[in-house]
């Protein structure tokens, strides 16, 4: 496991030169903790390397020492998740960039202490002759310009180092393997066979609830309409989600579709992927990009955020519209309502302390399980292998459930601990109650309900050929004005 070391306080610089203060913040004396997931070192310099002038986002707290003291492990992480050889082949030249840095900081903090000795001669020479030495005046001339040469040498080095520490991802938890676990099946069956006469697409547009070809006229591939009992079974989900989620204890919120870049790249989400496809949609001439899921605003909520730790862990739930710039490659993936780039998404998301978030992400999976079994989908509950872990991810669960018109198993639940990833970035912290110590928290998001996904399975699994009907779920009943089946509706449109 990647050792961490305990936090250097942010503290503030006023009246200090910022190279003496970044100076002694690396050069301090500090014991590697074997805690796991300790505070990272704070260089306001690494931050200033950022691309963006507008900021509401602190400095991101980067374990640097732990980082540079465990690089073996970093860099077998970043295989374990086949991140692309780009990037693992710079991780090795951290630990030579901060040996840089810490020399350039040296030779600063030298030259600067040497500046000050030579301001003290030249106020000592004004009280006793009135005017310093010619040979003084160099001096100082010469120290000015050593100051200003080494400072921009410094600046271009930490941007560097700065730059590959930003890539190194959350380490992985134990119980990860290089292959999927299947850990639980939900309704098992004693075989599964596909069929493509209970393809989703085309039974929706036969029962008239679903309509794909208008949406591509209007908004292009990857789009849809859900029309009367369609979009009604969506708001069954998302009502029947939502009560099941107060019912495990989360408060329900609303948050915005659209956030600032800085925020959504703190999350771990960024606009292109590992292949350079564009991940999600940006807004011309502003800072922000539309959500892909309610994660990365709930997330939001904890942004400079101090909770006591007997508050913790707090649990939210949020309903939004999620969009998705790359839908998928071409394909049976891409068809009807599998993979699109605009969907109703309810996510659960915990803030929690580390010794908490171990046992929130198993309450997370046990609410999955929950609904999904619920619904009557039989599904496989899978511990994800390690080149499936986003960045933020120390330990994932899928629910893959089964879905006969497609033939194969389709995601439809992720549950994910992140760790501190997410709050060293977005500077979320917790005092401790032993110690009075700020800490940083963790955080937790899982699918309560991706609607397109569920409605999929729902209309494979339960269409009745010879009635031409859906069979609703018993739960979704009561949110469906108590129909039991979805039968062939009026097409007005």
């Amino acid at each position: 496991m990647v050792k961490r070391i305990p936090r250097i306080a942010h503290h503030r610089t006023s009246g200090i030169d910022s190279h003496v203060y970044i100076y002694a913040m690396l050069s301090r004396r500090i014991t590697l903790s074997a805690v796991k997931r300790g505070a990272q070192l704070y260089s306001a310099r690494f931050y200033s390397a950022l691309p963006q002038e507008k900021r509401i986002l602190k400095a991101p707290s980067f374990d640097v020492k732990g980082i540079v003291s465990n690089i073996d492990r970093v860099v077998e992480v970043s295989k374990l998740r086949e991140l692309p050889s780009t990037v693992v082949d710079k991780l090795p030249q951290i630990p030579l960039l901060y040996e840089e840095v810490r020399q350039l900081q040296t030779t600063l903090n030298t030259v600067l202490k040497e500046k000050n000795d030579a301001q003290r001669l030249v106020k000592k020479e004004l009280k006793t002759s009135g005017t310093p030495s010619q040979e003084l005046q160099s001096l100082q001339l010469s120290l000015k310009t050593k100051e200003k040469e080494i400072s921009t040498a410094l600046s271009t080095k930490e941007k560097e180092l700065y730059s590959l520490v930003d890539l190194v991802p959350n380490d992985i938890h134990p119980s990860v393997q290089v292959k999927e676990d299947i850990v639980r099946w939900l309704n098992p069956r004693s075989q599964y066979e596909p069929d493509l006469k209970l393809e989703h697409d085309k039974i929706g547009v036969e029962l008239g609830i679903l309509n794909l070809k208008s949406a591509a006229t209007v908004s292009g591939s990857s789009w849809y309409y859900l029309v009367g009992d369609g979009a009604l079974l969506e708001q069954a989900l998302v009502q029947y989600a939502l009560k099941l989620a107060r019912k495990h204890g989360f408060i329900t919120v609303l948050p915005p579709s659209i956030v600032r870049n800085e925020v959504a790249d703190a999350c771990g989400f960024k606009p292109r992927d590992q292949n350079n496809e564009v991940q999600t949609y940006q807004l011309i001439n502003d800072d922000l990009c539309l959500t892909g899921t309610a994660e990365i605003p709930l997330a939001g909520l904890g942004i400079n955020r101090l909770f006591s730790e007997k508050e913790l862990p707090v649990r939210a739930v949020g309903l939004s519209r999620s969009y998705r710039a790359e839908a998928g490659a071409r394909g049976k993936d891409t068809r009807g309502l599998y993979r699109v780039h605009e969907f109703t998404k309810v996510e659960l998301f915990v803030w929690a302390t580390e010794s908490q978030s171990e046992n929130e992400l198993e309450k997370l999976r046990t609410f999955q399980e929950e609904f999904v079994s619920s619904l009557g989908l039989s599904a496989k509950v899978i511990n994800m292998p390690s080149n499936d872990l986003g960045a933020p991810a120390f330990k994932k669960y899928d629910i893959e459930a089964w879905m006969p018109g497609r033939g194969t198993f389709g995601e439809v639940t992720s549950a994910s601990n992140c760790t501190d990833y997410q709050s060293r970035r977005l500077q979320t912290k917790y005092t401790s109650l032993a110690d009075n110590k700020r800490k940083y928290v963790h955080t937790l998001n899982g699918t309560a309900v991706a609607v397109p996904r569920v409605i999929v399975a729902i209309i494979e699994n339960f269409y009745n050929h010879e009635t031409r009907t859906v069979a609703i779920p018993r739960v979704l009943q009561p949110y469906m004005d108590d129909k039991t089946e979805i039968s062939t509706q009026s097409k007005p449109f």
